[in-house]
């Protein structure tokens, strides 16, 4: 009996083809799931983060999954999509979120005051 990948539910090759596989098996779902516009988008965002284009996969991957998408995904729902995961990100905060905070004091007394009275 030959192993299965838990994620995705295909048979693990004897020869090291996991990722391969798995990779088509993200590529099948998503060319189901995205319009050609949406796709296109989605490879201009891996171009330039593409840990943000993983994220999105792996979200209509779930959403595909679970029997959330009605209808293939458009471009402007991609780009919803994408809004969504920002703001919620921006809310959660990712190791600060890129944010500098500066505390100034205010009861610090400066003794340069005085002369310059």
């Amino acid at each position: 009996m030959r192993p299965h990948c838990p994620a995705i539910g295909l048979p693990i090759s004897l020869n090291g083809g996991f990722r391969q596989q798995e990779a088509e098996a993200r590529n099948s779902i998503l060319s189901q799931v995205l319009t050609p516009d949406a796709a296109d988008r989605l490879g201009r965002i891996r171009l330039v983060k593409e840990s943000r284009a993983t994220d999105v996969e792996n979200r209509l991957i779930m959403l595909a999954r679970s029997g959330q998408l009605k209808s293939k995904v458009t471009e402007e729902q991609l780009k919803e999509l994408l809004g969504a995961m920002a703001e919620n990100e921006e809310k959660v905060g990712s190791g600060g979120g890129g944010r500098i905070v500066v505390n100034r004091r205010t009861d610090w007394d400066d003794d340069d005051d005085l002369m310059d009275l």
